[in-house]
């Protein structure tokens, strides 16, 4: 009888969606099922390409510069010329783009040939974030981005899993036949379901009169910055924990494989029902996502007080916790905060929080590790992470003081 009734909460919590939201999270599968040449990029630079660890360093960090570049074009288009054929031409480009990058060979042309097409690529975050903000019935807004999230984890929990079967079946270079097909397959469910024509008319719902840009609303911009903060410590969950894992507790990679899957398997089960029940109570948007950063604080703190292995697993579910409570409350206040500017700005700016992320995160996260050891920078990361919530509490005090004097 319990589990009939977990079941049916299950199903409650994607209950009221729109079509066009399943058709979006749909497509998003697609493309992030079809990333497959990411997780195996340091591989096929090694392997095929034989560079050097310093040279493989100088193209993730094109990568990073990429995705900052894109997702800044990616958020001023979509203001002009609209979201979807921002979509539309992003995965049209990036198809083209994948097929391409396979024939560079030479450092330099590698990272200029990286740097285009996660530029390309990215470009569509921000246009799909003001797309699910017009797709999207407000009451159900949060639920609707949560549900982003998960196709975003599930694509890109089977596609290293293809991505493996194709390399080994094929060689490195199949996966970016495999990718740019993809993309093409997801632009061809965008032209057929979500039709340009109700496309604009979703447009006409979110212009604004005199809209601002993000870089004049200081409450925004004070958000955007603790956002950055707790993104440049969420990353080191794909750095800097893996080599944790493996010099200090010596977990064999097979395991820490699983461990990092439990992040993905926690969010697929429990995510949705999660913020389905939050968002019955009524919580503060603020209040709760300096929970979720309280929460991803602790998780790296608490390697300092407890020197057990076992204390990785409860590190795991404290920041994915926090990661479940905290990004998708902080995606609906920043669609909320786009409403009285340029959507598209906003919302490219606020995906460029998690691209600075990218470039800062993992060398800072390695650095101090180098000079410090682990301890000092967990705390530091723990440091960070709460910055962050003085930062929130600073930004709810702004929001509460002109909700009040409005």
């Amino acid at each position: 009888m319990k589990l009939h009734k977990i079941a049916h909460n299950y199903i409650q919590a994607f209950q009221g969606l729109s079509t066009e939201i399943w058709w979006l999270a749909l497509i998003t599968l697609i493309n992030r099922m079809g990333a497959m040449v990411i997780p195996f990029l340091s591989l096929y630079l090694s392997n095929d390409l034989c560079f050097s660890l310093d040279q493989i360093g100088w193209v993730m960090t094109c990568y990073g510069l990429g995705s900052l570049t894109g997702t800044w074009i990616g958020g001023k288009l979509s203001d002009q010329i609209g979201y979807y054929k921002v979509i539309l031409g992003s995965l049209i480009l990036t198809g083209i783009a994948f097929f391409c990058v396979q024939y560079f060979s030479s450092f330099w042309s590698i990272c200029l040939s990286f740097f285009i097409l996660i530029a390309i690529a990215d470009a569509a975050r921000p246009a799909f974030f003001v797309a699910l903000s017009a797709y999207s019935k407000p009451a159900n807004k949060t639920r609707s981005l949560t549900f982003i999230r998960l196709a975003i984890n599930l694509g890109f929990s089977l596609g290293p899993a293809l991505g493996g079967i194709i390399v080994t079946a094929i060689e490195y270079k199949a996966l970016f036949w495999a990718d740019g097909i993809t993309c093409w397959i997801a632009a061809c469910i965008l032209i057929l379901k979500l039709h340009p024509k109700k496309a604009k008319t979703s447009d006409k719902e979110i212009i604004v009169e005199n809209p601002i840009a993000p870089y004049k609303d200081h409450i925004y911009m004070l958000f955007w910055i603790a956002l950055t903060l707790f993104s440049v410590v969420f990353v080191q969950f794909s750095s800097t924990m893996p080599l944790y894992y493996e010099e200090v507790h010596l977990i064999s990679e097979k395991n820490i494989g699983l461990i990092l899957a439990l992040n993905g398997a926690l969010i697929f089960v429990l995510e949705m029902p999660l913020i389905t029940y939050l968002e019955t109570k009524k919580y503060n948007r603020i209040t709760t996502i300096i929970y979720g950063f309280i929460l991803t604080a602790f998780s790296f703190l608490v390697f300092i007080f407890i020197p057990w292995t076992a204390i990785v697993i409860v590190s795991m579910i404290l920041l994915t916790v926090g990661e479940m409570i905290a990004l998708p409350f902080s995606n609906t206040f920043a669609l909320d905060r786009a409403k009285k500017g340029k959507q598209g700005a906003y919302m490219g700016l606020y995906s460029m929080s998690f691209s600075v992320a990218h470039i800062l995160g993992p060398n800072s996260g390695m650095q101090l590790i180098n000079t410090y050891g682990y301890n000092v920078t967990w705390i530091v990361m723990g440091m960070i992470a709460l910055t962050g919530v003085g930062l929130l509490r600073i930004v709810q005090q702004n929001v509460d003081y002109y909700v009040m004097n409005r």
